[in-house]
């Protein structure tokens, strides 16, 4: 016999694994609807990140939760979740139902269901049990649509409805889901800024020095540079100070006003044999 159940009720599961199938009719804005399972310790809490099955994580790693994929049913689309309730460790204390929306809030998903089945019966049976989700105020992006839970022996089923607005991150930090915060990031900025920007200062200009690091002298008023080498542009000739000594080699000497080289040797005379 199948349950239809109402919001807060609750029903025992005498069976060793539940099938929990999330059907809706699909349709233009219609969001995409997906079904999630976490396993929680007593303290209400995944006992690590691998608790949390969904699309992305479909199997457990002790193979006892999965998630399967969509399919199409006369009565629309479902998205599935499957517990070996009776292989389940005994740390695990409550298996959460959810479901989660993805292009807008369940006030635009019509006619969503969550419907029970024994893992072990006829693939055309009857389900135990069905629940008509009903968001609470229609801007839920995830909702808790029921639990699991051990009592005593037995494992039971209460249908919940409770929603979120926050979506699946939301829904997977309340349990205890270490999420991210980069995945809303803008991958070409940085990391947000606790205060308003403020421009990086501006680098210190270098002590002008000799080439082997020695501290230049004091400018004269009115200096202008020397020409720099190697080729760079140059600054308007004014009657530039004597440049400091590059490298460390002699400079010349400048010429005297009117100094007058010696008369060339014989050696050096034009036409001399």
């Amino acid at each position: 016999m199948t349950h239809a159940m109402v919001k807060g009720s609750n029903i025992p599961l005498d069976v060793l694994g539940i099938r929990a199938v999330l059907r809706w009719s699909p349709g233009a804005g219609v969001p995409d609807v997906d079904a999630s399972a976490l396993l929680l310790g007593a303290d209400g809490r995944v006992r690590s990140d691998a608790d949390f099955v969904f699309y992305n994580e479909p199997r457990h790693p002790s193979g006892l939760a999965r998630h399967l994929p969509k399919k199409r049913v006369a009565e629309g689309l479902t998205d599935t979740v499957e517990v070996d309730l009776a292989s389940l460790d005994a740390s695990v204390a409550r298996v959460v139902i959810a479901a989660s929306a993805d292009g807008g809030s369940f006030g635009h998903v019509p006619d969503l269901h969550v419907l029970l089945y024994d893992t072990a019966a006829a693939v055309h049976a009857a389900p135990l049990a069905t629940f008509d989700v009903t968001p609470d105020t229609g801007d839920e992006t995830a909702l808790i649509c029921g639990e699991l839970y051990r009592r005593d022996t037995t494992w039971k089923f209460r249908a919940l409805g409770q929603g979120y607005a926050t979506g699946l991150v939301g829904l997977a930090t309340e349990f205890g889901i270490a999420v991210d915060d980069d995945t809303n990031a803008d991958p070409d900025s940085g990391p947000a800024a606790e205060g308003p920007a403020q421009a990086a200062p501006a680098a210190p200009e270098p002590d002008a020095t000799s080439a082997y690091g020695y501290p230049l002298p004091e400018p004269s008023p009115g200096h202008v540079p020397a020409q720099p080498a190697y080729g760079y542009p140059q600054p308007p000739q004014q009657r530039p100070q004597p440049a400091a000594p590059a490298y460390g080699y002699p400079q010349p000497v400048a010429a005297a006003p009117g100094f007058v080289l010696p008369p060339q040797g014989p050696q050096f005379q034009t036409g001399h044999r």
